[in-house]
């Protein structure tokens, strides 16, 4: 279709073509270009972390920090059902058991009252996810985990340039974790980032990254580590992306703006929220949820959309509706309402940087359309 418009396009129109050409006229395209550290060093720097560690993608982040932190057999974590799979995979990869929360219905984040009931004397980690635009409500998961002495999980993926009362996402976990495919406010194609204050936790991220070489002498091990490395050219992508992180969340809220301008008279639908007591929605996306009233699902109104020339995609699955955990006997019996309404009533619409203010009007204009 000739004028689709696609749920993401990013913006690459800063220094990044500068930067790559200066990858390959200097040969440094491995993960051992000066732009990795570079990138590092300003991406801590930007989230008030002392350490940056960049790997391949948000993915793999989570698995290094789970690691990172000896969780395995044994332990339970404490993480929102309504997420992306990533996380939980984390978790049981590692041996480890994940222990689900639901969401607010508003915010569509993870509810600290729920984190309080369960913790038990296998708690050994709270794993906080940040959805779409809005942070988690922190500091009463901050104080469980003082009170429990439990580690902290920062997931941040989808919070560049978000705050928290004032405060960096990315700052607040023992280990926080990024994602920078490119449908984030900054893009490497592929890429992540774990950030810390705590320098064995750096080092042990870097190692496990790295094959876990032993520094005295490399080709030797002792533990398997992952090729988790972040390449010199996706780096130089960073670098030029980071430069423009606050016009790309300035870009963002005006979408944002301009959406809820044009849908909030229309039946029948959620909208995200435009702030909490906590922070503004920076709108990574903008999601729409389906209220009750309406006799069909998300699925429904995608193909409508799809059909009008407009590009979506659904909200997260939660973790204890997913058949690969099903299979593995988890979360057997267990409901989580809200996650579940979520999956199966929301969707976003397209939300990239690339996105035009006459794209925004045609996307609303079809949304006000497929909706009797």
């Amino acid at each position: 279709m000739a004028n689709f418009i696609s749920v993401n396009e990013p913006l690459l129109d800063g220094n990044e073509k500068k930067y790559l050409i200066e990858c390959i006229e200097t040969g440094w395209i491995s993960s051992e270009g000066p732009f990795v550290k570079m990138f590092e060093d300003r991406f801590a720097e930007r989230v008030n972390r002392k350490y940056g560690i960049a790997v391949a993608n948000g993915s793999v982040a989570l698995d290094a920090a789970v690691v990172a932190l000896g969780l395995g057999p044994g332990d339970e974590v404490i993480m929102p059902t309504y997420t992306i799979i990533s996380c939980a995979a984390a978790i049981v990869r590692a041996g480890a058991m994940p222990v689900l929360v639901d969401c607010d219905p508003s915010t569509w984040n993870m509810v600290p009252e729920q984190v309080k009931e369960k913790i038990t004397s296998k708690t050994k980690a709270i794993m906080v996810v940040h959805i779409f635009g809005l942070p988690v409500d922190i500091d009463p998961i901050l104080d469980l985990a003082e009170k429990y002495g439990l580690f902290v999980i920062e997931d941040a993926a989808q919070m560049h340039g978000q705050t928290y009362k004032s405060r960096p996402c990315g700052s607040f976990g023992h280990l926080s974790t990024f994602s920078f495919y490119p449908n984030k406010h900054i893009t490497t194609g592929e890429g992540g980032m774990i950030v810390t204050n705590d320098p064995a936790l750096a080092y042990r991220c870097r190692s496990l990254r790295n094959l876990c070489f032993k520094p005295e002498q490399r080709f030797v091990h002792d533990e398997l580590g992952w090729n988790f490395r972040m390449t010199n050219l996706q780096a130089a992508l960073g670098v030029a992306q980071l430069e423009r992180l606050d016009e790309f969340v300035r870009i963002k809220r005006r979408m944002g703006a301009e959406y809820a301008a044009r849908l909030c008279d229309v039946p029948g639908l959620q909208l995200p929220l435009e702030k909490t007591d906590y922070a503004d929605n920076i709108y990574w996306v903008f999601g729409v949820v389906l209220k009750d009233e309406l006799p069909f699902d998300a699925k429904e109104l995608m193909a409508r959309l799809g059909k009008a020339g407009v590009g979506t995609r659904p909200f997260f699955w939660p973790m204890h509706e997913q058949p690969v955990f099903r299979k593995m006997g988890l979360f057997a019996g267990e409901s989580y309402p809200v996650g579940e309404r979520l999956a199966r009533r929301g969707f976003y619409v397209p939300s990239g940087l690339g996105l035009t203010g006459s794209q925004v009007e045609h996307v609303a204009n079809s949304l006000r359309a497929v909706i009797p």
